[in-house]
């Protein structure tokens, strides 16, 4: 079955299509969840929300755009809506923070250690990082997702690229160490 009929399916509420849509894309939207989470059970269920929303909202989508990310965008904002209410963000000062340039050898840094010191940052700066950094998402729609101001996701971003750069450069600093 294409795409588009199960679409049209599950417009109509069919159940099966319905298990079928889930079944096929949410390995993919719960690496989505986890990235915006903060931990497994929260990704969990900002996978199931985001589902019911899509389910409820899928007789909006007009077959413009790529559906996938018509559905990625509903498990983003589902996953940020807990963080909306909390306002876990905080004004950093812009003009004390610098844009950090990091350059690593890429066999001394691994894809796995990278995104395991993303996942550490703090929430506030998780967020925002892998929404510009790994989703390429603008300033302004951060901001207008979030809730928060455009400069205060450029300071966050650069807060979270510093943290990242120190992590990165203890770790490598670390590895020189042990291989005196």
């Amino acid at each position: 079955m294409s795409l588009k009929k199960l679409i049209n399916k599950c417009k109509k509420k069919d159940i099966k299509a319905q298990e079928k849509l889930y079944r096929m894309y949410a390995g993919k939207l719960f690496g989505l969840c986890l990235k915006y989470s903060n931990s497994y059970e929260q990704a969990e269920d900002s996978l199931q929300d985001g589902f019911i929303t899509i389910f409820n909202k899928i007789g909006q989508y007009k077959d413009k755009g790529s559906f996938e990310g018509w559905m990625k965008r509903i498990v983003i904002n589902t996953s940020l809506q807990q963080h909306r209410k909390n306002r876990y963000f905080e004004i950093i000062n812009e003009n004390l923070l610098e844009d950090p340039e990091i350059e690593v050898d890429n066999e001394e840094i691994s894809t796995d250690f990278l995104l395991e010191k993303i996942q550490e940052l703090p929430t506030r700066y998780r967020q925002i990082f892998n929404l510009y950094a790994l989703d390429g998402f603008s300033h302004k729609e951060i901001a207008d997702m979030l809730g928060i101001s455009v400069g205060s996701s450029k300071s966050n971003l650069a807060r979270a690229r510093n943290i990242l750069k120190e992590k990165i450069e203890n770790h490598l600093d670390g590895n020189k160490v042990h291989s005196l």
